[in-house]
């Protein structure tokens, strides 16, 4: 009992694997009782137990045992799990059950394993019985025979595989065990059931006895076939059938019996067999044998292995040969007759695989029955039907019409025969009408030949048609045969009796029609008919002609037995007498409007005519007598009227008696004559040409074109014959294509295009040019042999429409439902049979078979390439010579298929170009070769050679452009080629299926047979062939389906099946939708009276699915018109389309399916509802659901959202809770495996975001987990539009200050965070937009950790962006974001700072500066200890970063990185790389750029203007006081790039000594080399850019560029037009090399810029075009998807900085505006494009202040005349933006502040100044502050002079620090006035700033006085000072590097610093020195500079211009430094030392 104690307290899964017996029994039981307990098949309980279940079953014990297998029972039955421990269970089973004595554990082991087969694992349970038949033990043997019979006999033939079980059986009969043997009778009896005589063959070798007993036992089963008892989980819905059926009684219709049985093919279950290895060795010599002895020979032992009924495939090639030749040589009958049973034996063992052979053999057995012998006959007939079933009529049909004009009758009957015979095998879905249409043709012939034999053989053909298509396809090929005929045609159709034994019922097509559909259809007929064409009876339904009038009765006869086929008639009747016409023109005219018709006063020719036509205006349709109405009119004068008026109300009368009546053929020939008359007239021209389309459309186009053409060239009036064919041309585009026979015509417009008149020529040329637009590239065959220069217009006319789709038909020909129905039926079978059979019909076409010779074939199979390559150029020439030729080329085939293999490479290639030759000269006649030539094509796909492959693959395509894909994807070819393990096949093959594949609507079941091979190619070896396969795999799914596809995963190994599964999990969600049903032009807008009926039902089915509801063979039939149906019915309004869209067709085919019946209107509205139900809200608010989901997870009683990747029960899950929150419609796309319809849906989630923003808050945590599910897609279309309406929520969600739950933020962020690391760059962009906008509605310290765990992804892209993302977050939120703490947070990401890759490097060093402009020196305790290097590195980045960023507050801010356009931020991008690196390294660009790109965009009034382009607009309006200040601009952050000023070189500069001699030698090769930067190679431009490049880095020598600067830009901006232009749209590219090319390009450029001297020599003209160019490239989209396109985008910034900083002033500020005059009178140009210009001026006039000077002013000036000139002040108002108005303004502000009155003096190169406003601007503008300011020259030195007293007004000093803290106040310019106030603060040593900052907050205290500290120690800290002390202080850095001297001013510097903080008051001489460096460069100028200038406006503008008379005379702008008292460096030096002194003291 101790023992019992310690087990039983043990759980459960313990016990069960416990030592004692006992406590396993008690285990399993309490197992039992668990399992028995748990509800949820999912519950993770299941899981404990998995690995145990194998152990339940092989129990030792047997007690425990049978309990065991009562909880393994249970256990399987309910847990979601099981399935994954089939194999080893049901082998346990086997193995340790079923030899078990007790019957009660083989019964649990039996019901185990049929369990097992109910939960879909029946291939896993079959593997393992069939594995136990081998077992040495009986009863494991009978056992699962016994479990195998049992799974049969309740699961049926479609679960349990019977091919393996069939296989196994017949050594079961030869077992020594009775018991065995029985069994396997009982096991025979059940397979009998299901496959009937299936099984005879595979078990014909038993025992006769056996058999004998097998047969008796048969015979005794029930005829009626089985029925499936149990189902699978998966067949739920067929189960609960199944339960009703037997509640009724059991009793069902055929339908489910058919749906029940498996449809088993014997053939399927034997085994083939290789003859090919077992014939005779001699064979190929005995065949040729001259004795017939010998031949009969090799024939018998052929025989002898055909008979075997299933072969195994191989090369059968030179067998067919052989036997064909002597079927069609041989002279000896038996000989024949042996050789086509041979023939007849390959086929059937073959089957589909011969049909490759079948092209080659069809023509000659054809030929052989002109042999009359019995025998020979009757074994061709057999091999030829034998070969029938291994191709398709299609194939076989040319070569049958080629025989159906023979002379020998014998061979027209057989050729008949076998057409009957072969048309049986046939549905209407497989003869096509371009196929049925020539077969008629030759068979009518045939009804009408001498021979007796040949007629009754066309009848019984004819007849085998019509039962086959039906009726109505049949019989308007059969319109001129007499109704004896048609009688005996129909006799012949009724004796029919096709596959399946159904017998006609009297009309056209019903043997293909299911009863229960005709018995509901019936009547329905009769009333409509009789309600709309009361007297459609009297109507003839012949085909309208000129012939004898007793046609008519027969026809109405057929027409009155069946409706349908009359409905497709069109309205014909006979010639009527004059005296008729007159007698029924009398019964509805009146009698006034007859007796005027020919009097000889026009007037009253007129009145008549009025009279005529409001009588037929009022005319019922059926009651108008068309023909009468029309005779009339022709009565004299008739068509001779010479009265234009009259004229035209005839020919309008003829349009209106055209449309309203029942107008026909007849009528119309009475009338067309005239019409074609007057169509050239100028004043009734139009009035004939309405009449002759109204008559068009009443009997159709196609036969009025023939008529009227022909007609106008029997004239000889040209303008009749121009106008004709411009009519003709117009009512093409408007009628469409369809049914126009070219042929009727062609001749005629020939004849137009040779007439004498040029407007015949032209409109026989634009006729051409219309019908090109529908025929393509063969039309212009009918033209090859006119004159070149006609061939030239013509071409020229078919280019303008090449390319082009043709438009809508606007019109259509009026015919009944039924007619429009089969048009549509026919356009459509048209476009199913591979493009345009009605135009390649037209083209003549050569037999060349008779060329094709033995000695060509030898000789292309000769043992020497040249004598093959002869044969091979004889054949393209044979090919070349005939153009088009038709399907029979004879042995052609096979040699060919020879020399794709031939080792020449040379010859394969040239084999390759003469399949090409065929494709383009066969056209679709070479579907019969696909399996004989096409397959081998694909077979060189595998060729090593790169050239070769191309060439097969080119080939392939024209191949398939001819036949379709229909024909390659049938049959095992396609999987026996994948099959070869090679990888250039299976990458080429896989490739070339998956773009084909999305493109078919329906594919051959075949393409199953593909699936091992594809699932072997994913686990490939090689990376391109898994690749191919993985984006196959997609395609493929498309028509398979997932379920097939997975269920094929079944026989793969595990490891296998895991990883495949995966990836159709993966592919499962990138599914594209499948084509739409392809449509005739205009289908929809033409016919839409006809809507309902014209689409038929069966295609909606295809198209959707879900159309299940219609039940039985309903969708399949159409119905004939109902009177609600007559009437047009417009198209439903629809407030949502594109949500609609997509169910319109479902609706549709639901309501045409069931309106069968008489409850037809239900389904209808149910249709309209439905579309309804989408107007209705898409989220259905349930109270208190989100907390109710937030309780559940939290209990765990639903899955927490946290995967790796989406798992099924995290789907399955989503959408059970998304069924009850959303529209029933929208949960149906969204889950949709079709990525547009789910696109779709969330374009109806956006436009219904504002209107339902509560509901959607209410359903938020549901939305944003079906976002994560997208996050997993590969569909970047799904992904942009996800992202898209992520921006637009959580906009909304910020708008409603809504706060994300933590619920919410953990099922979502982490997946967002994944999409960071994408890719696309577009991508990461709207991602990081959502990260800044989710900061605004979940706390920032909470995202943060979030980004930690990003940073830890193997993603390099992922760890980069989520490190500068927490970069973002401390400086814009402080170090309260790093959580848990600041220090743990830092050292991980320090950790990155090490990394291998570049961007994570960049980024971890980007946040940690971000921390260190935080929380200063402190960052390098929280980091840790770093290695030396990294350290390095970081204080590097922190020393070149700490100044730019020290003055950026930490305000919090929002950023919105929303905009689609380049993130072209100057600010940022300006400022990050530093002057002394190198520009040529495009990757060391600016990461931190993000960082301030967050900020600027956070203040963007317009996201999609940069911060750069906007004016403070506010500020300028509120500034009412002093009209002199300029609006207060963005300022650029560039100080570091900015360089002195310098005074403009003459123009004449001086000529370097060694200049002359370097010019000699060096001018032609520097010409030479920059003419290759242009050059259109992209290396060639790359090696000259690199060479320019190497000079340019040399100071030595860089001065050999002089004078050839404009020659290198001018290449440079050609090179960047033609990337622009040709290389970025040209795909065959590399990217990687256009960007390399762009990178040299832009260094150059850097390089060159960086030279001022060489820079200034560029001139105006080509700084416009490079400008131009330079802002084209950076607004160039295509640059983001460049790898490093951003970082190119940056350096293209930071060039135009250093063009406009370097180059000439005057030239680069008129080039800009004269660009941007261009770009505004350019009404295509981008208006970013003029942004980028005015920013370029913006910071030019920014800079003015300090370049006044060296600028031509009346140039300028010039321009900006210029520019007002063609843009006024009112056309600039007009503009969309007030932009351009302000920059000129603003420009010319400026310009008038800084000269003053002057400024009027330099307008001397205007020649009329009253073009412009310019002069009256300036002037009022002068005269605002004209006196209030001089020139800049004059304050300074009237500064320099007149004062002695450097101290200013206390008015004056609160002005300048008002502004100062201004613009500490604003964060644009914050840094700036930092710096001011601490240069300030040193001249002034005693201002007093603490009343300014009294009344600010303690936090902006503190932040100036820290701001004061940091620029104190970073200038105390600096040892280099830039070289130059003409630059202003606060830019020291940008000049680092350069010079390391230092010259006196950087003593004068530091002796100033040091004086004022010892409070020295010696600052007289230093403020008049210093006074230009106390205005930062980028603040505005100020207006007065001393207080002596305001005493008197007078005194002051005399005193300037003495003044600026002075500074002009000087030409340097530091002149004043030349009396500097600092100017001796000895002085400065011994100074400086004295004050060190007195410091130490």
């Amino acid at each position: 009992m101790g023992d019992d104690s310690e087990w039983m307290k043990l759980p459960i899964d313990q016990k069960c694997e416990h030592k004692v017996w006992k406590a396993r029994l008690n285990g399993y039981e309490e197992a039992l009782k668990l399992f028995q307990r748990i509800e949820d098949e999912k519950s993770p309980e299941w899981g404990k137990y998995l690995g145990l279940v194998k152990r339940f079953v092989t129990e030792s014990n047997a007690v425990a045992q049978l309990k065991g297998l009562e909880a393994a029972l249970v256990f399987i039955e309910n847990a979601h799990v099981a399935g994954k421990s089939a194999g080893e269970v049901v082998s346990g089973v086997v193995c340790k059950v079923f030899n078990q004595p007790k019957a009660k554990a083989k019964e649990l082991g039996t019901n185990i394993c049929l369990m097992y087969i109910e939960i879909e694992k029946a291939e896993v349970v079959q593997d393992e019985l069939i594995k136990g038949l081998d077992n040495k033990n009986p009863k494991i043997v009978v056992a699962c025979l016994e479990t195998l019979r049992k799974g049969l006999s309740e699961f049926g033939s479609k679960i349990v595989t019977l091919k393996s079980v069939v296989k196994i059986l017949p050594k079961q009969f030869e077992s020594r065990e009775k018991a065995v043997r029985d069994e396997a009778k009982l096991l025979a009896v059940e397979l009998y059931k299901w496959i009937r005589d299936a099984l005879r063959n595979p078990l014909q070798n038993i025992n006769s006895l056996q058999l004998k007993e097998l047969e008796e036992e048969w015979v005794k089963l029930p005829s009626a076939p089985p029925k499936q008892s149990r189902f699978l989980r998966s067949q739920q819905d067929m189960k609960v059938k199944f339960e009703q059926q037997q509640g009724q009684g059991d009793h069902s219709d055929g339908e489910d019996v058919e749906e029940t049985v498996a449809a088993v093919d014997p053939f399927e279950l034997l085994e083939a067999v290789d003859i090919l290895s077992k014939m005779p060795k001699d064979f190929y010599e005995k065949i040729e044998a001259k004795k017939w002895q010998e031949r009969k020979e090799a024939l018998e032992a052929v025989e002898a292995l055909v008979k075997n009924p299933k072969l195994e495939n191989g090369d059968y090639g030179d067998l067919v040969r052989a036997l064909k030749k002597v079927v069609g040589k041989d002279a000896n009958a038996i000989l024949v007759s042996m050789a086509a049973k041979c023939l007849a034996g390959l086929a059937t063992g073959l089957r589909k695989k011969f049909g490759q052979y079948a092209g080659q053999v069809v023509p000659t057995i054809l030929e052989k029955f002109k042999d009359k012998k019995p025998l020979v006959v009757q074994a061709l007939q057999e091999a030829i039907d034998a070969i029938f079933l291994t191709t398709t009529l299609q194939n076989v049909s040319e070569d049958v019409l080629a025989v159906m004009d023979n002379k020998n009758p014998s061979i027209k009957q057989q050729a008949s025969l076998f057409l009957a015979r072969s048309i049986r095998h046939c549905t209407q879905a497989t003869i096509p009408k371009a196929v049925l249409k020539p077969l008629c043709a030759a068979l009518i012939k045939q009804v009408n030949d001498s021979a007796p034999e040949v007629r009754d053989a066309a009848f019984e053909a004819l007849g085998t048609a019509m039962k086959v298509v039906g009726e109505k396809a049949v019989n308007p090929f059969l319109a001129d045969l007499d109704k004896l005929k048609l009688d005996k045609i129909k006799e012949s159709a009724d004796k029919v009796e096709v596959l399946g034994g159904k017998k006609s019922t009297g009309g056209g097509g019903a043997g293909t029609e299911k009863k229960p559909v005709t018995k509901v259809s019936a009547p329905a007929e009769a009333p409509p008919k009789s309600a709309a064409h009361p007297k459609k009876s009297t109507v003839s339904a012949s085909k309208p002609s000129l012939g004898p009038p007793k046609k008519g009765k027969p026809a109405a006869a057929a027409a009155g037995k069946s409706k349908k086929s009359s409905d497709a008639k069109e309205i014909a009747e006979n010639e009527l007498a004059p005296e008729v016409c007159e007698d029924l023109a009398r019964g509805v005219l009146p009698a006034s409007c007859l007796q005027q018709l020919d009097s000889a006063n026009w007037k009253e020719r007129l009145a008549s005519m009025e009279d005529f036509q409001r009588a037929v205006e009022t005319m019922d349709k059926a009651d108008m007598p068309c023909q009468a109405l029309v005779r009339m009119l022709a009565k004299k004068p008739g068509w001779k009227e010479t009265n234009f008026q009259v004229m035209q109300m005839k020919l309008h009368i003829v349009a209106l008696v055209a449309q309203r009546g029942q107008f026909s053929k007849t009528s119309a020939l009475v009338v067309l004559d005239g019409l074609v008359d007057k169509v050239g007239d100028v004043k009734c021209g139009g009035s004939a040409k309405e009449a002759l389309t109204a008559i068009g459309e009443a009997c159709s186009l196609p036969w009025e074109a023939e008529q009227v053409v022909s007609m106008a060239f029997a004239q000889k009036n040209p303008k009749n014959q121009a106008e004709s064919l411009n009519w003709l041309a117009n009512a093409i585009k408007e009628f469409g294509f369809t049914g126009i026979n070219v042929k009727a015509f062609i001749n005629n417009v020939k004849t137009a295009l040779g007439a004498t008149n040029p407007a015949v020529r032209t409109a026989a040329i634009t006729l051409l040019g219309v019908m090109y637009l529908y025929m393509g590239a063969p039309l212009r065959m009918f033209f090859e042999d006119e004159k070149p220069a006609l061939l030239s217009q013509i071409d020229a006319e078919f280019d303008k429409t090449r390319g082009q789709t043709p438009p809508a038909p606007t019109k259509f020909t009026r015919k009944t439902g039924g007619a429009v129905e089969e048009e549509g039926e026919d356009a459509e079978e048209a476009e199913d049979d591979g493009g345009k059979p009605d135009i390649m019909d037209l083209l003549p076409r050569t037999n060349i078979g008779d060329k094709i010779t033995t000695d060509l074939v030898t000789k292309i199979e000769d043992k020497n390439w040249k004598i093959r390559k002869e044969g091979l150029d004889e054949t393209a020439a044979i090919i070349s010579e005939a153009k088009f030729i038709t399907a029979n080329i004879g042995d052609l085939p096979l040699a060919l298929k020879g020399r794709l293999s031939d080792s020449n490479k040379i010859l394969v290639q040239q084999t390759l170009s003469i399949l090409q030759q065929l494709a383009t000269a066969m056209g679709p006649g070479l579907k019969q070769h696909v399996k004989a030539l096409g397959f081998p094509i694909i077979t060189v796909l595998g060729d090593s050679k790169v050239n070769v492959r191309t060439a097969a693959m080119t080939t392939l395509q024209a191949w398939v452009e001819q036949t379709g894909m229909k024909e390659w994807l049938e049959g095992e070819e396609l999987s026996e080629e994948l099959k070869k393990e090679n990888p250039f096949l299976r990458q080429e093959l896989l490739g070339w299926l998956a773009e084909k594949i999305p493109t078919l609507r329906t594919v051959p079941g075949d393409l199953m047979v593909c699936l091992p091979q594809l699932y072997a190619c994913l686990e490939d070896r090689n990376g391109d062939v898994r690749k191919k396969a993985q984006d196959a795999l997609p395609m493929f799914m498309m028509h398979l389906g997932y379920d097939k596809m997975n269920k094929a995963t079944c026989k793969l190994k595990p490891a296998s099946k895991d990883q495949v599964v995966a990836m159709l999990e993966k592919a499962r969600s990138a599914v594209p939708a499948k084509p739409e049903a392809p449509k005739a032009a205009g289908k929809e807008t033409s016919r839409a009276p006809f809507a309902s009926r014209s689409l038929p039902a069966n295609e909606e089915v295809d198209n959707k699915p879900e159309t299940k509801k219609v039940k039985g063979g309903a969708p399949a039939v159409r119905k004939p018109p109902s009177p609600s149906e007559d009437a047009p019915t417009p198209p439903a309004p629809s407030k949502a389309k594109d949500s609609i869209a997509s169910k319109k067709p479902h609706a549709k085919g639901k309501a045409a399916g069931v309106q069968q019946g008489p409850a037809a209107k239900k389904p209808a509205g149910k249709a309209v509802k439905d579309e309804e139900d989408k107007t209705g809200p898409i989220f259905i608010l349930i109270p208190n659901a989100k907390e109710q989901r937030i309780k559940e997870e939290k209990q765990l009683k639903i899955l927490k959202w946290n995967f790796i990747t989406p798992r099924d029960e995290y789907v399955e899950q989503l959408k059970t809770q998304m069924i009850t929150c959303f529209a029933k419609w929208l949960f149906d796309e969204l889950f949709h495996f079709d990525f547009q319809r789910q696109v779709k849906a969330i374009g109806v989630m956006i436009e219904r975001l504002e209107s339902e923003s509560e509901a959607t808050i209410g359903c938020l945590d549901l939305i944003l987990k079906w976002f994560t599910l997208r996050f997993f897609d590969t569909n970047t279309t799904v992904l942009m539009k996800v992202l898209e309406y992520l921006k637009l929520l959580f906009s909304m969600l910020t708008h409603e200050n809504y706060s994300l739950t933590e619920y919410e933020a953990n099922s979502f962020v982490p997946y967002l965070i994944l999409k960071v690391g994408e890719s696309k760059d577009i991508v990461r962009k709207d991602v990081r937009a959502i990260l800044g906008m989710l900061c605004k509605v979940y706390p920032a310290s909470k995202t943060f950790p979030f980004l930690m765990d990003g940073t830890k992804s193997k993603n390099s892209k992922q760890r980069a962006e989520c490190l500068e993302e927490l970069g973002c977050l401390i400086e814009d939120f402080g170090m309260n974001v790093c959580q848990p703490t600041p220090a743990k947070s830092l050292k991980e990401i320090a950790v990155h700072i090490g990394d291998r890759d570049n961007s994570v490097r960049n980024a971890a060093l980007n946040t940690v500066v971000a921390v260190y402009n935080v929380c200063g020196d402190q960052v390098y305790k929280l980091i840790g200890n770093l290695s030396e290097k990294d350290m390095s590195m970081l204080e590097e980045r922190i020393k070149r970063s700490a100044k730019k960023t020290v003055a950026a507050p930490a305000k919090p801010t929002a950023p919105e990185r929303t905009q689609k356009e380049h993130p072209a931020n100057p600010t940022g991008t300006f400022l990050r790389k530093p002057a002394q690196e190198d520009p040529n390294k495009l990757k060391i660009m600016y990461r931190t750029y993000r960082i301030q790109s967050r900020q600027n965009a956070h203040h963007s009034d317009h996201p999609s203007i940069p911060k750069e382009f906007q004016l403070d607009l506010d500020m300028i309006e509120m500034d009412t006081k002093n009209v002199c200040d300029l609006p207060d601009l963005v300022q650029f952050k560039l100080d570091e790039l900015l360089e002195p000023v310098m005074i403009p070189e003459p123009k004449m500069r001086p000529v370097s000594p060694h200049f002359d001699d370097l010019h000699n030698s060096t001018a032609s090769t520097i010409n030479f080399v920059i003419s290759q930067v242009a050059s259109g190679d992209i290396n060639t431009s790359i090696q000259a850019l690199a060479q320019i490049d190497e000079v340019l880095r040399q100071e030595d020598k860089a001065e050999v560029m002089s004078g050839h600067i404009d020659q290198f830009l001018i290449a440079t901006f050609m090179q960047l037009r033609l990337i622009y232009n040709t290389h970025m749209a040209d795909d065959r590219l590399d990217k990687r090399d256009i960007f390399k090319l762009y990178s040299c390009i832009i260094g150059n450029m850097l390089s060159l810029f960086s030279m001022e001297s060489l820079a200034r020599e560029a001139s105006m003209g080509v700084l416009k075009d490079l400008m131009h160019g330079l802002i084209t490239l950076m607004l160039d989209g295509r640059v983001e998807d460049i790898e490093e396109g951003q970082q190119l985008i940056r350096s293209v910034n930071l060039l135009v900085v250093k063009v406009l900083e370097k180059s000439d002033q005057t030239n680069i500020l008129s080039a800009l505006l004269v660009l941007l005059q261009d770009s505004l009178v350019t009404s295509a140009g981008s208006a970013m494009f003029s942004e980028l210009v005015m920013k370029c001026l913006w910071r030019m006039i920014r800079f003015l202040p300090e370049t006044i000077n060296s600028i031509n002013l009346d140039r300028i000036l010039l321009d900006a005349h210029n520019f007002m000139k063609v843009f006024p002040k009112e056309k600039l108002k007009q503009l969309k933006s007030d932009m351009p108005h302000r920059t000129l303004k603003t420009l010319l502000h400026t310009l008038c502040k800084l000269m003053g009155v002057m400024i009027l003096d330099h307008l001397s190169m205007i020649e009329n100044r009253n073009e412009s406003e310019l002069e009256a601007h300036l002037r009022r503008v002068v005269k605002h502050y004209g006196n209030q300011s001089g020139p800049k020259s004059d304050r300074g030195n009237e500064k320099s002079g007149s004062r002695s007293d450097d101290r200013m007004s206390k008015a004056k000093v609160s002005d300048i620090l008002s502004e100062i803290f201004k613009k500490i106040g604003s964060k644009e310019n914050t840094k700036e006035g930092l710096t001011e106030l601490y240069e300030y603060k040193l001249k002034y040593s005693d201002a007093d700033v603490e009343p300014f900052l009294k009344n600010t907050s303690q936090f902006f205290q503190s932040y100036v006085e820290r701001g004061l500290r940091v620029i104190e120690s970073d200038r105390e800290a600096k040892t280099r000072i830039q070289p130059s002390g003409t630059l202003p202080q606060h830019s020291v850095e940008s000049s680092l590097g350069h010079n390391e001297e230092l010259n006196p001013a950087v003593y004068y510097e530091r002796l100033k610093i040091l004086r004022q903080r010892k409070g020295l008051e010696n600052t007289t001489g230093i403020g008049t020195d210093d006074e230009p460096q106390q205005r930062p460069l980028l603040s505005k100028p100020s207006v007065a500079s001393s207080t002596d200038m305001l005493q008197s406006k007078l005194s002051q503008l005399k005193e300037s211009r003495e003044l600026y008379q002075q500074e002009h005379n000087s030409h340097s702008p530091t002149h004043a430094r030349s009396s500097s008292p600092a100017a001796n460096l000895d002085d400065l030096k011994k100074r400086l030392e004295r004050i060190k002194n007195i410091n130490k003291q």
